[in-house]
């Protein structure tokens, strides 16, 4: 049930802001002639502001009982309406029992994405706001306890091994193809979403184990989706 709440929650978000997005411009702001909107943008400063927002959606899935918490902090630049430097700050931890098997996973670490987002609608400045495509390389070092049943030793019958490994390092690298909107609600504050394809690059296992969630990742596997909703303010400078 708590699943079904979280999927209904993220699909509200992202349908509020794809209302917001479809918004008219104001009246004033009319669509000019191709060569009239190539003008404008020669013309407009390279430094346009930069933005700061908060990643929630993770927070709110956690919230809701979720096995995951996961949240970050964004910082991104505006160059010519068009390029859009960013750098993602995030934490992500998990302690986790899986029914099926009894299995007990622990996890908690930091981790950041830099990359770059590209305004396809860099020409329209008049509109609410804009949609974007990305890509991002992230990385997180991290430690993890996982321990479950003793296992049964295949050499001496009747003899079991005690399965439990703590603070085991390892560290994860990856690349994400993000394809999002971004709306303004109200002056400087705006809201926006964004589905991120991840695909792993690399990842340190061990003999004995191997992470089963990975900080700013998510679960571990060659590649995933992920849906992610944030608040963003657009700095006075």
């Amino acid at each position: 049930m708590r699943k079904k709440i979280s999927a209904s929650i993220s699909l509200f978000l992202v349908l509020s802001s794809s209302l917001l997005f479809l918004f008219p411009a104001p009246s004033w702001a009319q669509k000019k002639d191709k060569e009239q909107l190539k003008a404008d943008y020669k013309a407009s400063p390279f430094y346009q502001g930069s933005s700061i927002g908060v990643e929630i959606a993770g927070i709110g899935g956690y919230l809701l009982g979720g096995d995951i918490m996961s949240s970050e902090i964004l910082l991104q630049s505006n160059l010519k309406n068009r390029f859009l430097p960013t750098l993602e700050i995030g934490y992500g931890k998990t302690d986790v029992v899986n029914d099926a098997n009894d299995m007990h996973y622990k996890t908690s670490a930091p981790y950041f994405r830099i990359g770059m987002d590209y305004n396809v609608f860099y020409l329209k400045p008049y509109l609410p706001g804009y949609l974007y495509v990305g890509l991002r390389y992230g990385m997180s070092s991290f430690t993890y306890d996982v321990s479950g049943p003793d296992m049964s030793d295949p050499n001496y019958g009747g003899t079991t091994v005690p399965f439990s490994y703590s603070g085991m390092k390892s560290k994860a690298s990856w690349l994400e193809g993000v394809v999002g909107i971004k709306v303004r609600i109200y002056k400087g504050f705006h809201m926006g979403w964004a589905v991120r394809y991840k695909m792993r690059m690399s990842i340190d296992n061990h003999e004995n184990s191997v992470p089963w969630y990975v900080p700013g990742f998510g679960k571990n596997a060659s590649s995933s989706f992920n849906l992610t909703y944030n608040l963003i303010y657009n700095l006075p400078f």
